[in-house]
């Protein structure tokens, strides 16, 4: 593919929609579980402390609302746009939130943003699982998909040329059609001719215009003024064309 070709398609940032659907709709997904399930949990009994439903604590609005919102925000650029930029924008603030799931209960502590609690559990084996719900595995599994994303976008295909040159296509003007009226042309000096073979003001023009027929200026008994007769004039055969020739000899 030549620089030429790309530049022809319409611009590099041009991409179909397609491109990061399937990606930012299960990373909204993601997000919004991230983001609601610390208040929602505790209403089937899988929850971190404060163990009450709708609690709003400092730790649980920074370490999960706020990467649960930036991931539903990426998510949602890489849905709908059909800009490169705009959608690996989108792919960088899901990985940068769900690397924030994975490592901001450590760094909660001495930043002093609060504490998330501790698991509400009754087993290892629940705990294990409240905390690669809530956070670990959660913003695993946005890394992942952001970065797929992203990899996915590096990636200029044929198919994304192809979306560039039509939406380039659309957006030209198409020109008007030619018209079909004939447009009259007057000679320089003179009148356009009119219907029915009259002259205009140019002798020359209006010889070349005039039509001639010799038969018609020939005289009757098919003689010039000269007497001399018509050779080669067999216009009429038959029974009177005979009787004409017989006449005149």
């Amino acid at each position: 593919m030549t620089e030429t070709s790309v530049r022809a398609g319409g611009g590099r940032m041009h991409m179909p929609r397609s491109r990061g659907a399937l990606s930012g709709f299960l990373l909204i997904l993601l997000g919004a579980w991230g983001a609601l399930i610390p208040f929602l949990g505790p209403l089937f009994d899988f929850a971190f402390t404060p163990d009450r439903e709708w609690a709003w604590t400092t730790g649980r609005g920074w370490l999960e609302v706020l990467p649960g919102a930036a991931t539903v925000v990426g998510g949602f650029l890489l849905l709908v746009s059909r800009n490169r930029f705009t959608a690996m924008l989108g792919g960088w603030l899901t990985v940068l939130a769900g690397a924030w799931f994975v490592v901001g209960r450590a760094l909660a502590g001495p930043l002093g943003l609060g504490d998330a609690g501790t698991p509400v559990a009754s087993t290892e084996t629940k705990a294990v699982a409240l905390d690669l719900a809530y956070f670990y595995g959660l913003g695993a599994l946005i890394i992942f998909l952001g970065a797929m994303a992203l990899g996915r976008l590096s990636v200029r295909s044929v198919r994304d040329v192809r979306y560039a040159e039509r939406s380039r296509a659309a957006m030209t003007p198409v020109e008007p059609a030619p018209s079909d009226e004939v447009t009259e042309v007057h000679p320089v000096g003179g009148h356009a001719n009119t219907p029915g073979g009259s002259r205009t003001d140019d002798p020359v023009e209006s010889r070349m215009n005039t039509p001639t027929n010799a038969a018609a200026d020939a005289p009757a008994d098919g003689r010039h003024e000269g007497g001399e007769p018509v050779r080669g004039r067999r216009r009429f055969g038959g029974l009177f064309g005979r009787r004409d020739r017989l006449a005149h000899h």
